[in-house]
C-alpha cells in the first residue's frame, strides 16, 4: 500500500492563507449566509430548524433530507441515498466498499487529487487523460484499452474539475455501454452538474442511466454551501448501499444535524439558488473571455461548458509555476498551477492553471492578474444587453 502523497493544493492554501486577498482559484459558487437561506425556507422547513434537536442523526442521513435528495433524481428512492460529510467522504466510502488490493480501477484525469490518492491507497489504478487538443475530450476507446481482467470500476468526474469539460451524449452512452458489457461499476463525481451553462447539454446522472452507476454530489459547488459539509451518494444496488453504510459507521457515523436541516432547506429552493449562481457565473465568464481575448499572447483556454472552474493555459516565458508564485507573493492572488494537478498515473499538461468564476469578486480578482500584463481595459467594457443570461433555459 502506498504512503500518503503530498497534497499540493492544501499546501498552497496554507502557505498563502494570511496574505491572500483574492482567491481566483475558488472552486465553489457564491456562498450564502445562514440568515439569507433561512429567509427562503417554507414554514415546515423553518419549523424543523427552529425545533431542531442536536442529537445524532440517522447513519444514512435524515429521512427528510434523503427524500429531498431523491427528488432530484429519476427512479431513485430515499433508501438508495446515503448522506455524508462532503462529497469526498462519499467517494472514499464507495472505494472502501468496492475495491481491494487485488482489484483494479480506471481513473479519468485530470481530477481532484484526493480522489486519485484514495484509489491508490485502495487498489491498482490506471489513468486515462482527457485530450486538451480536442477540448478536453474523453476517448471511450482509451478507457476500454485500460481495462484489465481484474478491473471493477471506472471513475470519472463530469463536469470535470479543473477543466469544466462535459461528456457529449455519444461518449456518455458509449461509456455506459462499455461498463454494462463488462459488468463494471461507473462512479461519477457530479458536484458541478447543475451549474452548466446550457441545460440542453445536461446528461442523465449515472445512477439514472446505469444499474451499476454511482452518482456523487453535494451542496458545496453548484448551490454555494460548502460550509455545510453535506454530500451524498446515490446508488440503486442494495448490496453496495449496505456495504457503504457499514463502512460509514467507522467514519463520521452520521451527518451534522444542523447541516442536514440547512441542506434540506437549500434543496427545497434549489432552482432559486441555482438561478442566482448561474447568473453570476455567466457574467464572470463573459469577463474572463474578454480578458483572454485581450491577452491572447499570454493566455488561452477551452471555454468550460460546465461547472464554475476552468483551466487556463499560460504562454509566458517564465512558466506557469513562476507566474502563480508571483501572483501569490506580490498580488495576494491565489491560483492553482499545473503542479497541483500532477498525477502519479499519467502525464498532464504542465502549462495550465485553474481559475474559478463562481463568486461575485471574480473579475476584481482577475484585474490583479491583468495588472502585471497591461491595463484593465478588457474588464471595463459593459456587458451587452442580455449577455449575462446567455445559455439560461
Amino acid at each position: 500500500m502506498r504512503g500518503l502523497a503530498r497534497y499540493a493544493m492544501a499546501e498552497m492554501m496554507q502557505r498563502w492563507a494570511a496574505s491572500t486577498r483574492h482567491e481566483l482559484a475558488a472552486s465553489d459558487s457564491e456562498t450564502w449566509r445562514v440568515a439569507d437561506l433561512l429567509a427562503l425556507a417554507d414554514m415546515p422547513d423553518r419549523a424543523l430548524w427552529d425545533g431542531l434537536a442536536l442529537g445524532y442523526t440517522h447513519p444514512q442521513g435524515a429521512e427528510a433530507l434523503r427524500s429531498r435528495i431523491a427528488e432530484t433524481y429519476r427512479g431513485v428512492s430515499p433508501g438508495q441515498i446515503i448522506a455524508t460529510a462532503g462529497a469526498q467522504e462519499a467517494i472514499d466510502l464507495v472505494f472502501e466498499a468496492l475495491l481491494g488490493p487485488e482489484d483494479h480501477a480506471v481513473l479519468v484525469l485530470p481530477g481532484y487529487p484526493p480522489t486519485e490518492q484514495a484509489l491508490l491507497q485502495r487498489c491498482q489504478v490506471s489513468g486515462v487523460a482527457l485530450d486538451p487538443s480536442r477540448g478536453w475530450a474523453l476517448d471511450p476507446n482509451a478507457i476500454a484499452a485500460a481495462i484489465r481482467p481484474n478491473t471493477r470500476a471506472i471513475v470519472v468526474n463530469f463536469p470535470n474539475n479543473p477543466t469544466g469539460a462535459l461528456l457529449p451524449p455519444e461518449a456518455f452512452a458509449a461509456l455506459v455501454a462499455l461498463c454494462r458489457a463488462r459488468g463494471l461499476w461507473l462512479i461519477n463525481d457530479e458536484v458541478y452538474r447543475l451549474i452548466d451553462r446550457n441545460p440542453h447539454q445536461r446528461l442523465p446522472c449515472v445512477v439514472e442511466a446505469y444499474e451499476r452507476g454511482v452518482s456523487i454530489d453535494a451542496v458545496s459547488k453548484s448551490l454555494g454551501l460548502p460550509g455545510l459539509r453535506i454530500g451524498w451518494l446515490a446508488c440503486r444496488d442494495a448490496g453496495l448501499v449496505a456495504r457503504v453504510t457499514a463502512a460509514l459507521h467507522w467514519r463520521s457515523l452520521c451527518p451534522s444535524a444542523p447541516s442536514e436541516a440547512l441542506a434540506q432547506i437549500a434543496l427545497g429552493v434549489r432552482e432559486l439558488l441555482l438561478a442566482r449562481n448561474r447568473a453570476i457565473a455567466l457574467a464572470n465568464l463573459a469577463g474572463i473571455e474578454r480578458f483572454i481575448a485581450a491577452h491572447a499572447d499570454r493566455f488561452s483556454w477551452v471555454t468550460p461548458p460546465g461547472s464554475v472552474v476552468g483551466y487556463v493555459r499560460y504562454h509566458g516565458a517564465e512558466g506557469v509555476e513562476a507566474f502563480a508564485q508571483h501572483l501569490a507573493a506580490d498580488r495576494g492572488l491565489l491560483v492553482f498551477p499545473a503542479s497541483v494537478w500532477e498525477s502519479r498515473l499519467v502525464a498532464l499538461p504542465a502549462d495550465h492553471f485553474r481559475i474559478g468564476f463562481g463568486r461575485r469578486d471574480c473579475l476584481a480578482a482577475l484585474r490583479s492578474v491583468a495588472a502585471p500584463v497591461s491595463d484593465h481595459a478588457a474588464f471595463d467594457q459593459p456587458l451587452a444587453a442580455g449577455q449575462a443570461l446567455d445559455g439560461e433555459g
